[in-house]
Protein backbone atom coordinates (compact mmCIF):
# COMPACT_ATOMS: atom_id res chain seq x y z
CA UNK A 1 0.00 0.00 0.00
CA UNK A 2 2.70 2.39 0.83
CA UNK A 3 4.15 2.43 -2.65
CA UNK A 4 1.13 3.21 -4.25
CA UNK A 5 0.42 6.28 -1.78
CA UNK A 6 3.71 7.88 -2.67
CA UNK A 7 3.11 7.29 -6.00
CA UNK A 8 -0.18 8.60 -6.08
CA UNK A 9 1.23 11.84 -3.87
CA UNK A 10 4.59 12.19 -5.65
CA UNK A 11 6.39 12.01 -2.36
CA UNK A 12 8.91 9.19 -1.55
CA UNK A 13 9.05 8.74 2.20
CA UNK A 14 12.34 7.62 4.72
CA UNK A 15 9.57 7.05 6.85
CA UNK A 16 7.26 4.73 5.27
CA UNK A 17 5.17 4.46 9.01
CA UNK A 18 4.43 8.15 8.94
CA UNK A 19 2.65 7.82 5.86
CA UNK A 20 0.73 4.87 6.64
CA UNK A 21 -0.55 6.59 10.07
CA UNK A 22 -1.58 9.59 8.35
CA UNK A 23 -4.39 6.86 6.92
CA UNK A 24 -5.45 5.43 10.12
CA UNK A 25 -8.74 6.79 11.76
CA UNK A 26 -8.89 6.74 15.64
CA UNK A 27 -12.23 4.04 15.02
CA UNK A 28 -9.75 1.50 13.19
CA UNK A 29 -7.09 1.63 16.10
CA UNK A 30 -9.72 1.04 18.69
CA UNK A 31 -11.06 -1.95 16.56
CA UNK A 32 -7.84 -3.41 15.89
CA UNK A 33 -5.24 -2.18 18.10
CA UNK A 34 -3.07 -5.59 17.16
CA UNK A 35 -3.10 -5.00 13.51
CA UNK A 36 -1.07 -1.95 13.45
CA UNK A 37 1.92 -2.20 15.86
CA UNK A 38 3.92 1.10 15.60
CA UNK A 39 1.47 3.31 13.87
CA UNK A 40 -0.90 5.80 15.91
CA UNK A 41 -4.28 7.42 14.58
CA UNK A 42 -4.42 10.30 12.62
CA UNK A 43 -5.08 12.76 14.63
CA UNK A 44 -1.41 14.47 15.83
CA UNK A 45 -0.69 14.14 12.20
CA UNK A 46 -3.77 16.39 11.12
CA UNK A 47 -3.15 18.70 13.65
CA UNK A 48 0.35 19.45 12.17
CA UNK A 49 -0.60 19.11 9.27
CA UNK A 50 -3.08 21.82 9.14
CA UNK A 51 -0.62 24.76 11.67
CA UNK A 52 1.42 23.74 7.96
CA UNK A 53 -0.78 24.35 5.75
CA UNK A 54 -1.97 27.40 7.01
CA UNK A 55 1.45 28.85 7.26
CA UNK A 56 2.04 27.74 3.24
CA UNK A 57 -0.92 29.77 2.22
CA UNK A 58 -0.82 32.29 4.43
CA UNK A 59 2.81 33.02 2.89
CA UNK A 60 2.07 32.19 -0.75
CA UNK A 61 -0.76 34.63 -0.29
CA UNK A 62 1.10 37.16 1.27
CA UNK A 63 3.69 36.91 -1.69
CA UNK A 64 1.33 36.88 -4.74
CA UNK A 65 -0.81 39.36 -4.17
CA UNK A 66 1.25 42.54 -2.49
CA UNK A 67 -1.64 44.90 -2.73
CA UNK A 68 -4.28 42.62 -1.00
CA UNK A 69 -5.21 43.95 2.76
CA UNK A 70 -5.26 41.60 5.84
CA UNK A 71 -9.12 40.84 5.30
CA UNK A 72 -8.88 40.17 1.83
CA UNK A 73 -5.71 37.67 2.18
CA UNK A 74 -7.72 36.33 5.31
CA UNK A 75 -11.10 35.58 3.28
CA UNK A 76 -8.71 33.97 0.26
CA UNK A 77 -6.83 31.63 2.89
CA UNK A 78 -10.40 30.54 4.30
CA UNK A 79 -11.84 29.78 0.84
CA UNK A 80 -8.34 28.25 -0.21
CA UNK A 81 -8.36 25.85 3.28
CA UNK A 82 -12.25 24.93 3.81
CA UNK A 83 -13.20 21.27 4.70
CA UNK A 84 -15.09 21.16 1.19
CA UNK A 85 -11.83 22.67 -0.50
CA UNK A 86 -9.60 20.13 1.06
CA UNK A 87 -11.54 16.98 0.22
CA UNK A 88 -11.78 17.78 -3.02
CA UNK A 89 -7.85 17.92 -2.94
CA UNK A 90 -8.19 14.13 -1.39
CA UNK A 91 -10.63 13.17 -3.65
CA UNK A 92 -8.50 14.47 -6.64
CA UNK A 93 -5.99 11.67 -5.47
CA UNK A 94 -8.25 8.97 -4.48
CA UNK A 95 -7.18 9.04 -0.72
CA UNK A 96 -10.30 8.02 0.65
CA UNK A 97 -9.60 4.44 -0.86
CA UNK A 98 -7.02 4.14 1.34
CA UNK A 99 -8.22 5.03 5.02
CA UNK A 100 -8.22 2.37 7.80
CA UNK A 101 -11.48 2.99 9.52
CA UNK A 102 -14.10 0.66 11.44
CA UNK A 103 -15.63 -2.16 9.79
CA UNK A 104 -18.88 -0.22 11.03
CA UNK A 105 -18.09 2.91 9.50
CA UNK A 106 -16.21 1.75 6.34
CA UNK A 107 -18.60 2.46 3.43
CA UNK A 108 -18.46 4.32 0.70
CA UNK A 109 -20.29 7.09 2.26
CA UNK A 110 -18.25 7.20 5.05
CA UNK A 111 -14.82 7.32 2.71
CA UNK A 112 -16.43 10.42 1.04
CA UNK A 113 -17.24 12.21 3.83
CA UNK A 114 -15.74 15.43 3.31
CA UNK A 115 -14.20 15.80 7.40
CA UNK A 116 -12.91 12.45 7.18
CA UNK A 117 -10.84 13.02 3.69
CA UNK A 118 -9.47 16.68 4.51
CA UNK A 119 -8.22 15.72 8.05
CA UNK A 120 -6.37 12.83 5.94
CA UNK A 121 -5.13 15.61 3.29
CA UNK A 122 -4.29 17.55 6.58
CA UNK A 123 -2.49 14.35 8.00
CA UNK A 124 -1.02 13.82 4.66
CA UNK A 125 0.99 17.18 4.95
CA UNK A 126 1.99 16.72 8.23
CA UNK A 127 3.47 13.27 7.42
CA UNK A 128 5.57 15.15 4.44
CA UNK A 129 6.65 17.34 6.44
CA UNK A 130 7.98 15.40 9.66
CA UNK A 131 9.66 12.88 6.87
CA UNK A 132 10.98 15.80 4.45
CA UNK A 133 11.05 19.63 4.99
CA UNK A 134 9.11 22.68 4.67
CA UNK A 135 10.04 23.07 0.79
CA UNK A 136 9.08 19.30 -0.01
CA UNK A 137 5.54 20.16 1.97
CA UNK A 138 5.25 23.71 -0.83
CA UNK A 139 6.30 21.47 -3.73
CA UNK A 140 3.21 19.28 -2.82
CA UNK A 141 0.78 21.89 -1.71
CA UNK A 142 1.54 24.42 -4.47
CA UNK A 143 -0.26 23.41 -7.74
CA UNK A 144 -3.20 22.34 -5.52
CA UNK A 145 -3.77 26.11 -4.59
CA UNK A 146 -3.05 27.20 -7.97
CA UNK A 147 -6.07 24.82 -9.57
CA UNK A 148 -8.23 26.16 -6.59
CA UNK A 149 -7.28 30.17 -6.71
CA UNK A 150 -7.27 29.63 -10.97
CA UNK A 151 -10.84 28.22 -10.16
CA UNK A 152 -11.81 30.93 -7.63
CA UNK A 153 -11.21 33.95 -9.93
CA UNK A 154 -12.56 32.42 -12.72
CA UNK A 155 -15.91 31.71 -11.02
CA UNK A 156 -16.27 28.18 -11.73
CA UNK A 157 -15.96 26.84 -8.07
CA UNK A 158 -18.45 27.53 -5.28
CA UNK A 159 -17.37 30.28 -2.64
CA UNK A 160 -19.28 32.31 -0.36
CA UNK A 161 -21.04 35.87 -1.40
CA UNK A 162 -18.81 37.75 1.49
CA UNK A 163 -15.60 36.16 0.25
CA UNK A 164 -16.53 36.67 -3.87
CA UNK A 165 -17.74 40.50 -2.93
CA UNK A 166 -14.14 41.46 -1.06
CA UNK A 167 -12.57 40.07 -4.21
CA UNK A 168 -14.42 41.82 -6.72
CA UNK A 169 -14.04 45.21 -4.65
CA UNK A 170 -10.58 44.77 -4.46
CA UNK A 171 -10.06 43.55 -8.04
CA UNK A 172 -11.82 46.71 -9.09
CA UNK A 173 -11.64 49.49 -6.18
CA UNK A 174 -8.96 48.01 -4.09
CA UNK A 175 -11.14 48.72 -1.06
CA UNK A 176 -12.66 46.16 1.64
CA UNK A 177 -15.91 46.30 1.92
CA UNK A 178 -17.46 47.36 5.08
CA UNK A 179 -20.86 46.05 6.77
CA UNK A 180 -23.18 48.19 8.46
CA UNK A 181 -26.02 47.52 10.30
CA UNK A 182 -29.37 49.83 9.37
CA UNK A 183 -31.89 48.25 11.59
CA UNK A 184 -32.66 45.44 13.81
CA UNK A 185 -36.33 44.65 14.41
CA UNK A 186 -38.81 42.08 16.46
CA UNK A 187 -38.30 40.50 20.03
CA UNK A 188 -35.69 39.08 20.90
CA UNK A 189 -36.46 35.06 20.15
CA UNK A 190 -37.26 36.97 16.61
CA UNK A 191 -35.06 39.51 15.66
CA UNK A 192 -34.86 40.46 12.29
CA UNK A 193 -31.52 42.51 10.83
CA UNK A 194 -31.11 44.62 8.24
CA UNK A 195 -27.35 45.62 7.12
CA UNK A 196 -26.25 47.39 3.90
CA UNK A 197 -22.62 46.53 2.59
CA UNK A 198 -20.67 49.98 1.32
CA UNK A 199 -17.31 50.14 -0.44
CA UNK A 200 -16.09 53.51 0.06
CA UNK A 201 -19.23 55.87 0.56
CA UNK A 202 -21.18 53.74 -1.97
CA UNK A 203 -23.78 51.42 -0.82
CA UNK A 204 -23.99 48.24 -3.14
CA UNK A 205 -26.50 45.88 -1.33
CA UNK A 206 -29.17 45.68 1.62
CA UNK A 207 -29.68 42.68 3.02
CA UNK A 208 -32.24 41.25 5.77
CA UNK A 209 -32.00 38.14 7.84
CA UNK A 210 -32.16 36.23 11.28
CA UNK A 211 -28.62 37.29 12.22
CA UNK A 212 -25.84 39.86 11.19
CA UNK A 213 -24.54 36.88 9.68
CA UNK A 214 -27.41 35.86 7.47
CA UNK A 215 -28.66 39.58 6.61
CA UNK A 216 -24.91 40.30 5.46
CA UNK A 217 -24.35 37.28 3.03
CA UNK A 218 -27.76 38.60 1.56
CA UNK A 219 -26.55 42.29 1.29
CA UNK A 220 -23.10 40.74 -0.62
CA UNK A 221 -25.01 38.71 -2.98
CA UNK A 222 -27.61 41.83 -3.49
CA UNK A 223 -23.88 43.98 -4.14
CA UNK A 224 -22.53 40.66 -6.20
CA UNK A 225 -25.72 41.26 -8.68
CA UNK A 226 -25.04 45.05 -8.96
CA UNK A 227 -21.69 44.99 -9.79
CA UNK A 228 -22.02 41.90 -12.75
CA UNK A 229 -24.32 44.74 -14.29
CA UNK A 230 -21.60 47.11 -14.20
CA UNK A 231 -19.16 47.66 -16.35
CA UNK A 232 -15.91 47.38 -14.92
CA UNK A 233 -14.12 50.64 -13.83
CA UNK A 234 -11.35 51.71 -16.55
CA UNK A 235 -7.84 51.60 -15.66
Amino acid sequence: MTSRLEELIGVPFNDERLLQSAFVHRSFIHEHPERLPGLTANERLEFLGDAVLNFITAAWLYTRYPNYSEGDLTALRAALVKTSTLADFARSLDLGAYIRISRGEDTAVARNRAPLLADVFEAVLGAIYLDQDLAATRAFVFPFLERQIAAIFSGTTEIDYRTRLQMQAQARYNQTPVYRTREVQGPDHQREFTLEVLVGERTLGVGRGPSKQAAAKVAAKAALVLLDAEEPPTP
